[in-house]
């Protein structure tokens, strides 16, 4: 095949468009633009992003600025000073903090902070520690186990 012999697919090409050329063409009259209205009117017509009146998008968005991290991690936390509800107990773990009220649910998992001291000697289990709160539980003679 030489390049004198190459043509675009059957029905690629199609001719324009004529409007304004008179009833019998069926393209005349009101040439496409229906009956009336601001979109039938000659002029420059509406402006990129008018909304009709109503608060256009553009001007809206500046509340809503910045995105939302759909990979962020997010936790139940609790800190030591709150720990003191289970203070008898030498073993706490994320069960016994929901009973107790410490945590609304157990589907994310559990950062224990460190804020306040803890209550006694105790073995605290979680999944994710502070290093201020690991270094107090240690320091009161407790352990802590991180869960998988």
């Amino acid at each position: 095949m030489r390049q004198d012999e190459l043509r675009p697919p059957r029905g690629a090409k199609r001719p324009r468009k004529r409007i304004g050329r008179g009833d019998g063409s069926g393209r005349g009259t009101y040439s496409g633009r229906g009956i009336k209205g601001q979109k039938a009117r000659s002029g420059p017509g509406i402006r990129p992003g008018f909304a009709g009146g109503q608060l256009p998008l553009a001007k809206a968005l500046p509340s809503t600025r910045g995105f939302t991290n759909i990979f962020k991690k997010q936790f139940s936390v609790v800190n030591l000073d709150r720990l003191a509800v289970l203070g008898g107990e030498s073993e706490i773990t994320p069960e016994r903090m929901a009973q107790a009220g410490l945590l609304r649910d157990l589907t994310r998992p559990v950062k224990v902070l460190g804020r306040g001291e803890p209550p006694g000697r105790m073995v605290v289990e979680a999944h994710f520690f502070s290093a201020s709160a690991r270094r107090k539980i240690e320091a009161a003679g407790g352990s802590v186990r991180t869960r998988a």
